[in-house]
């Protein structure tokens, strides 16, 4: 869908516009939720809308402005936005063995994929996508890297060796999913990173690599937001309209991810290691009783 707005743009929104603009902002989210602010963005740049915002660094910095306000005001959660670009460094200590044992605990996780017939695991191109679909990666215990762009040959080749331990360097097959933007650099990244991967993973693992988001044929089918390549970017000249992958609704986004990789769980995976996990804690808060006594 090529953004076109339906009338004039405005210096300065009225009172009635921003709290209809803030509307729009707090209905997406509450329909889904986590979601970055460039998720948002793209979503309130539908002309359809009835307070849309232009697709421009100005249409960002407005919606951006809007939800910072709402998170202050209280009007908006915090964990309602997503941002993996920044985080912080801690340092985990504990009084004694018991408190130890008892903070753990909620660490434990069964083993999902113990009787896959494949590893699997999740790249994007971009930290606000992983921001995003981070918490389904870790339910479905896939590893996640964002690459930031074109990845370093070290990443790519700390990648490779998680691969090389996790397939036991070829006894199973692995398949890298791959979710980044259409446009010269974006479809040219995931080429790079398999070729990088290629170099460093143990011949006998067979390698699928299987690029999730953006298609082509997706810009088509869920009307995602379009704008017009750099007229100086001569690579992959075959891309004219180029789409972000934050452009593709953020539920829409993790339902295809999850249906990808639950398609590599054996039945019932998810709900028999939960069960596990519940059992195995227990008996963990229970030994840390045993020590405390």
């Amino acid at each position: 869908m090529k953004i076109n707005q339906a009338r004039p743009i405005k210096r300065r929104r009225t009172k009635a516009e921003i709290e209809q603009l803030r509307f729009q902002i707090r209905d997406v989210l509450e329909e889904d939720h986590p979601q970055s602010v460039r998720h948002v963005f793209y979503r309130m740049t539908n002309p359809r809308l009835a307070e849309p915002v232009e697709k421009t660094d100005r249409g960002y910095n407005q919606v951006q402005y809007q939800i910072t306000q709402m998170r202050r005001d209280g009007i908006l959660p915090y964990g309602w936005i997503a941002d993996a670009t920044r985080r912080g460094y801690h340092v985990n200590t504990f009084g004694d063995r018991a408190e130890f044992i008892r903070r753990v605990s909620g660490m434990y996780r069964a083993d999902l994929w113990a009787k896959a017939l494949l590893y699997c695991e999740v790249w994007c191109e971009s930290r606000s996508i992983a921001g995003v679909i981070e918490d389904d990666c870790n339910e479905l215990a896939v590893s996640l890297y964002p690459c930031g762009g074109f990845a370093s040959i070290t990443f790519a080749f700390e990648g490779a060796q998680a691969i090389n331990e996790r397939t036991y360097n070829g006894v199973l097959p692995a398949e890298i999913i791959f979710i980044g933007d259409y446009d010269p650099a974006g479809v040219i990244i995931d080429r790079s990173l398999e070729k990088e991967i290629r170099k460093h993973v143990n011949p006998n693992v067979e390698l699928y690599f299987h690029r999730l988001a953006i298609t082509p044929e997706q810009i088509s089918l869920y009307d995602l937001p379009t704008k017009p390549r750099k007229a100086s970017d001569k690579r992959a000249l075959h891309v004219q309209e180029t789409v972000e992958a934050e452009a593709m609704p953020a539920g829409l986004l993790r339902r295809l991810l999850r249906d990808r990789i639950e398609a590599n769980l054996p039945p019932n995976a998810l709900r028999i290691a939960k069960i596990a996990e519940e059992s195995e804690r227990a008996s963990l808060i229970e030994l840390a009783g045993l020590i405390d006594g």
